[in-house]
C-alpha cells in the first residue's frame, strides 16, 4: 500500500515504515504528525484518486530529527566583467518515518457540513411550521406590513437614480455611488 501525500508544500509517494526528508516542519523531535492532504491511495487492488484530496484519508508519521541537507554551491560569473560570486546553501530538513496510512478516519469536510446546516435547516423549519400551526392555534399571527413591489434600480443610470433620490428627499446624494443610491432608494 502506498499513498501520494502533500507534505510541507511538496508531494511524496510514501509507504509504511519509509523514511522521508521534507522541508523543515515546526514540530518537536519525537512527536507525531498527521498529513491529511492525501492525493492518491493504492492498496494493491484499488487505486483511489482524490479531487483534489481524498476525504478522511490521512498519513501518520513520526518526526525523527531536524537536520541540514548537503551544501549546494551557487556560483555566478559574467565573463570579461570582473564579476564572480560564490555562495553556499544548506536546506533545513526534517526526517520523518511514515507510521501508517489511514484510508478512512475523521472527515475533513466537517466544517463544510456546519455551513450546509442552515440550508438543510430551512426545509426542516418548513416541515415543522404546519405542525406548529396545528398544535398552537392560540398564538395570533403577526400582521405583516404591506410589501412594496421590488423595483430593479440596477438598470437605471446614476443620473436617473440621483433624480429619484432627490424626489424622495434623500440627502447627500452628490457623493453617493450607484450601489449606495440603490440601497438608499430601496429602503
Amino acid at each position: 500500500m502506498y499513498a501520494i501525500v502533500e507534505m510541507a508544500g511538496q508531494q511524496f509517494k510514501v509507504a509504511k515504515d519509509q523514511k522521508v526528508y521534507v522541508h523543515r516542519l515546526q514540530v518537536e523531535e519525537g512527536k507525531k504528525v498527521t498529513f491529511d492532504n492525501v492525493l492518491l491511495l493504492d492498496d494493491g487492488k484499488n487505486v483511489t484518486i482524490g479531487a483534489p484530496a481524498i476525504d478522511g484519508a490521512t498519513v501518520e508519521a513520526k518526526v525523527i530529527k531536524h537536520l541540514k541537507g548537503d551544501k549546494v554551491i551557487v556560483f555566478k560569473k559574467k565573463r570579461r566583467k570582473g564579476y564572480a560570486v560564490k555562495n553556499g546553501h544548506r536546506q533545513s530538513l526534517t526526517e520523518i518515518v511514515v507510521e501508517g496510512i489511514v484510508t478512512k478516519g475523521a472527515k475533513k469536510a466537517a466544517p463544510a457540513k456546519a455551513k450546509a446546516e442552515p440550508k438543510s435547516a430551512a426545509p426542516k423549519a418548513k416541515a415543522e411550521a404546519p405542525k406548529a400551526k396545528a398544535e398552537a392555534p392560540k398564538v395570533a399571527p403577526k400582521k405583516a406590513a404591506p410589501k412594496k413591489e421590488a423595483v430593479d434600480y440596477s438598470k437605471n443610470t446614476v443620473a436617473e437614480l440621483k433624480e429619484m433620490a432627490k424626489a424622495k428627499g434623500i440627502e447627500g446624494i452628490s457623493s453617493m455611488k450607484k450601489a449606495d443610491l440603490i440601497a438608499a432608494l430601496s429602503k
